[in-house]
Parts: C-alpha cells; sequence; structure tokens
C-alpha cells in the first residue's frame, strides 16, 4: 500500500488537493490534505496533478488489435465483446501478471440465432462464436463461457444481417445468464431489436442505437433498465455519416434522461486508435455529456468482477495519472480531450516508485 498526496483525485467525484491511500483493491481517500491529522500526513509520497481510477473502453475485439498498444494509450482495462474465449482468457491471464497490458473483463464468444450475425463476417472466427437454437443450447455455452472466466455474456440480434431469436428464446437467453450471475450486452441492430432486448432484461447495449430514431417515451424507459455503450466513431471515423448523426441524437437524449452511458469504441472495427480515442470523446461532449459525464463514462462499471450496470469507480492494479489538475469545466472546452488523452496509465506499484 502506497500513502499518496496530491492535487486532485476522482473517488465517486471530484476531491480536491487529498490524502489517500493506493493498493491494489483500488484508491481509498483518507482525507483533505488541508485538514488531514500529522499522522495521517507523515511520509506519504507527493503526486503532482490529478489521480483517478483506470480509463476503461467498454467494448473492444482484442483478437483484432494489438493488446500491447492500449496501456500507452491511456486504456487500463477493456471489456471484451466477442472473441474466442480461450484467446480472451489467456489476455486475462496475462493482463493480470503484466502491467504493460491492460486488465481483461470479458463475454467469451458471441451467441447468436443459427445463421445469425456474426456468422458471416470474415473477421469472426468459428471459435468466436456459438449458435443457439434452444435453451439448453444456451445453457451449455453460457456455461462454457462461465468456465472459461466470462463475467458477461454478449448476445446478437442483428436483424439486419441474419435470424434473431424469437422473444421466448430470447427472454431463456437473458434469464439463464442472469441466473448464473452474468451481466447481459446485446448488440441491437434492426428495426425494433434494441427495444427487445432492454424488453426481455439485456443490461447494456453493445452500441447506441443507429438504424432508427427512438421516440423520447423509449428513450425515457430504457435510461431507466439498461446503460448504453457509446460507440459513435464507428460511424464514420471522423465523417458526419446519417447513422452517426442518428446515434449522436439517441444518445444526446438517453443521457439528458438520465441513462447511464459507457465509454466503448468497438476497437477493431475498422480505423480507430488503439488507446483513447479523441473522436469518440468529442461527440460524448457534443451529445451533451458533461466533463464530469465523460470522467463518468470513462470510469463506467470497473473491468475484472464486475457484478452489475451499476457505477463502480474502482479498477484494481491501475490508476490513470495526469501531471495537471482537472481541464476547465465546460466539457465543449477542446482541452478536455487533450486532458483525457494525455494521461498515463501506472500500476499501483510504480506509484510509490515513480513519486516517493
Amino acid at each position: 500500500m502506497t500513502r499518496v498526496s496530491t492535487d486532485e483525485v476522482w473517488i465517486g467525484g471530484w476531491r480536491g488537493p487529498s490524502i489517500l491511500d493506493v493498493d491494489d483493491s483500488g484508491m481509498h481517500w483518507l482525507a483533505s490534505r488541508d485538514d488531514a491529522d500529522p499522522d495521517t500526513a507523515a511520509g506519504v509520497a507527493v503526486v503532482p496533478g490529478t489521480l483517478m481510477p483506470g480509463f476503461i473502453d467498454h467494448h473492444v475485439h482484442l483478437g483484432l488489435i494489438d493488446p500491447s498498444l492500449l496501456v500507452p494509450g491511456g486504456i487500463a482495462a477493456v471489456v471484451d465483446l466477442g472473441s474466442d474465449p480461450a484467446l480472451v482468457a489467456e489476455a486475462a491471464r496475462a493482463g493480470a501478471h503484466d502491467p504493460a497490458l491492460p486488465l481483461v473483463d470479458y463475454a467469451g464468444a458471441f451467441l447468436t440465432a443459427p445463421g445469425g450475425y456474426p456468422t458471416d463476417r470474415s473477421w469472426a472466427p468459428s471459435a468466436s462464436i456459438r449458435e443457439i437454437a434452444t435453451a439448453e443450447d444456451a445453457r451449455v455455452a453460457i456455461d462454457e463461457m462461465i468456465a472459461s472466466g466470462a463475467t458477461r455474456v454478449k448476445i446478437a440480434l442483428n436483424a439486419t444481417a441474419g435470424p434473431v431469436w424469437d422473444d421466448l428464446l430470447l427472454a431463456a437467453v437473458i434469464a439463464l445468464a442472469h441466473a448464473r450471475g452474468l451481466l447481459v450486452t446485446a448488440h441491437a441492430e434492426g428495426p425494433g431489436q434494441a427495444l427487445r432486448a432492454v424488453a426481455a432484461g439485456a443490461d447494456v447495449l453493445a452500441h447506441t442505437p443507429f438504424d432508427g430514431l427512438l421516440d423520447d417515451d423509449h428513450i425515457v424507459e430504457m435510461a431507466a433498465r439498461t446503460a448504453w455503450t457509446s460507440t459513435l466513431d464507428i460511424h464514420g471515423h471522423g465523417e458526419r455519416t446519417p447513422a452517426f448523426e442518428i446515434a449522436l441524437d439517441n444518445l444526446a437524449r438517453f443521457a439528458a434522461a438520465g441513462g447511464r452511458v459507457l465509454y466503448g469504441t468497438d476497437l477493431g472495427n475498422g480505423p480507430l486508435p488503439v488507446g483513447l480515442n479523441p473522436r469518440e470523446l468529442t461527440a460524448l461532449a457534443e451529445a451533451g455529456l458533461s466533463r464530469d459525464a465523460i470522467v463518468r463514462a470513462l470510469l463506467g462499471q470497473s473491468g475484472p468482477g464486475s457484478s452489475g450496470p451499476t457505477h463502480d469507480d474502482t479498477v484494481v492494479s491501475r490508476v490513470s495519472w495526469s501531471p495537471e489538475v482537472p481541464p476547465p469545466a465546460d466539457a465543449a472546452h477542446p482541452d478536455i480531450v487533450r486532458w483525457l488523452t494525455h494521461v498515463t496509465v501506472l500500476p499501483v506499484h510504480a506509484v510509490e516508485e515513480t513519486f516517493a
């Protein structure tokens, strides 16, 4: 454990100049630096600037990128949403022991209808897909994902690319996953599929809905029941395509309704930067997220061990550090994206080694 004094820290919100303990279970606020008693303040390591929990990309595909670039790019942890279970299990083991690699939480294989998305995609090897025709198929596949170490499942409801489950099987798959303590993330695409996913109990949408504007009543209902992963930049990679504009509009109203937004990029899908994506962050600001809401989206549900879609500020073994204090409170200010994309990921043991 390392006791540090820092100019600013985020633990559930900004705390100002603080003294805190940092260890493998996270960051633990002790006192305001100005009010700390001599025993608390004795022998601390001075960390200039700002400490935060490690940033998370909540939608990646590790088999399609070079994971060694993530930590240098400012990402401390990732959620893999569709890969060969053996591959991501190995990546999780590597990240747990090598601070140069991200911590990894994962769903394992896509669960989909026979012939459904992504069975026709060249980027999706057969080991990354389980075709589910019955509730028994779902039970076998979910138990396999649990045995691989998965903490969630990824279901595919892409009616534009192939068949999808009927309502009964969809509900059965989600109920089986929840009964085993797993989160359910849904790729929902095609008319009505996002609403079907939420109505059936999905915890997270893998993408902000982008194939049609949702009405306000549905937005409010979904904001109360699920979290959305942003993935705005996949729709044009900087170009303002129709899908980007639709997703931006939906996300802005979802966030305004109190919906929980998770920063996620679908990394591996097209020319996206490996690390924090300035275009994704800029789009979040354009959708009306405040500076603090963007930070919450980056922290989201913490990596390994999350048990549900509730906010959790701890990413074990990693912290984000900036030598500067937080940027202006106005999320539209360009310094915010610059500041966020220049953070350094540190393993907790490096905090003492760097600043003691």
